[in-house]
């Protein structure tokens, strides 16, 4: 996950990812501990969609990313 999350940074798509890894960082949080905390909403958006076999929706996932600490 965390892979798919430094990728996601990097070539900053979706942009929310890079958004909420700067917004932890800022509140406190080590990049190492925000790229799980961002991974975690990751294999639950995952899972969502295989589960479920829907496309990836980046407004679902940005507001899940967004109720992080």
């Amino acid at each position: 996950m965390i892979e798919i999350v430094d990728n996601q940074i990097k070539i900053n798509n979706p942009t929310c990812t890079k958004e909420t890894l700067e917004r932890l960082v800022n509140t406190g949080f080590s990049e190492e501990e925000s790229k799980e905390l961002i991974g975690r909403v990751l294999l639950e958006e995952m899972h969502h969609i295989l589960k479920r076999q829907v496309p990836f929706n980046e407004e679902r996932y940005s507001k899940k990313l967004s109720m992080l600490p």
